[in-house]
């Protein structure tokens, strides 16, 4: 019914930079909140940035000043631009997306997931 795609993950080096897009396609209504999150092995995935249909945006602290969130709502893409990466960045990266398909059932969505590796 939805598809979310991601692309733009990679291996970079600290201090570098890379730009995650998500794309949603299918069925959709409308999508509400947008969101990337990540999980590094052996830890739980948490939430990095999240940007509502208005446009409110939340970043969690570790990220905060350093990523950006944006989203195109006309083609139904978030982007996250992610400098001075760290180490600890380290994890996979999914999107995820609050969708209402035109039968105007409403679920949440989820990517396949993108690697960000970065190195010291």
């Amino acid at each position: 019914q939805v598809q979310l795609v991601e692309s733009g993950g990679g291996s970079v080096q600290a201090g570098g930079s890379l730009r995650l897009s998500c794309a949603a396609s299918g069925s959709i209504f409308s999508i509400g909140t947008m969101g990337w999150y990540r999980q590094a092995p052996g830890n739980q995935r948490e939430l990095v940035a999240r940007i509502d249909s208005g446009g409110g945006i939340y970043y969690a602290g570790s990220v905060r000043g350093r990523f950006t969130i944006s989203r195109d709502n006309a083609k139904n893409t978030v982007h996250l631009q992610m400098n001075s990466l760290k180490p600890e960045d380290t994890a996979v990266y999914y999107c995820n997306a609050a969708v209402t398909l035109v039968t105007r059932q409403t679920g949440a969505y989820w990517g396949q997931g993108t690697q960000v590796t970065v190195s010291s």
